[in-house]
């Protein structure tokens, strides 16, 4: 593990292959949860949590329960288990904390389970750090690092779209463009200005 595979997976998590603008998974919580910039900020706390949680857990389940036992074509059904019960957790976490909140989400908190965005970080830990069934060194804290990562990237293309459809609600729009085709059409044009960091080279 050194500074620069670090920051070289910070870069490309966040920026070059965003979870959202680059790679275009979970788009149900971001077009349906980034009306305002709280509720959008809570659900990225919640995603990022889950997406932490799942990349050491399902790196635990996949190195020493389905490698030594050659159950690796279990790797999905297991992995949606692992993110299915850490979503239970922290609905469970926010229904105790702030009732409010918790309705808020509404269906969207369940819906992580089934966020695709938590999924693809997790096989994508795994397609990343293990190389013909073996395990690359440091490969558990890359795993973890890299959930961190996407998840700030998640709450970054949240934030961009909630603030710009925050102050969007100020402006006068014609009906036919309100709601989700404006915010279908704002996604678009983020999505393509992060296109611009795929130029980068490490």
């Amino acid at each position: 593990m050194n500074l620069q595979e670090l920051l070289t997976i910070f870069i490309s998590a966040v920026f070059i292959y965003n979870v959202i603008l680059s790679r275009f998974l979970g788009l149900c919580s971001f077009i349906a949860i980034s009306k305002e910039t709280k509720p959008a900020l809570a659900m990225s706390g919640a995603v990022m949590f889950v997406i932490v949680m799942s990349s050491a857990i399902t790196w635990l389940v996949y190195r020493f329960l389905l490698l030594p036992f050659g159950l690796t074509y279990l790797r999905t059904i297991s992995f949606i288990l692992v993110i299915a019960t850490s979503v239970q957790l922290i609905e469970m976490v926010i229904r105790k904390i702030s009732p409010q909140l918790y309705r808020a989400f509404g269906i969207y908190l369940p819906l992580i389970t089934v966020n695709c965005a938590v999924l693809g970080v997790a096989v994508l830990n795994i397609d990343m750090f293990f190389i013909n069934g073996r395990q690359v060194a440091g490969s558990f804290y890359y795993s973890v690092f890299q959930g961190i990562c996407v998840g700030l990237g998640y709450t970054l293309a949240m934030l961009l779209m909630s603030g710009i459809r925050e102050r969007l609600e100020l402006c006068t729009i014609p009906k036919a463009m309100k709601d989700f085709p404006l915010a279908f059409i704002i996604a678009a044009v983020l999505s393509l200005s992060f296109m611009g960091f795929s130029g980068f080279k490490f």
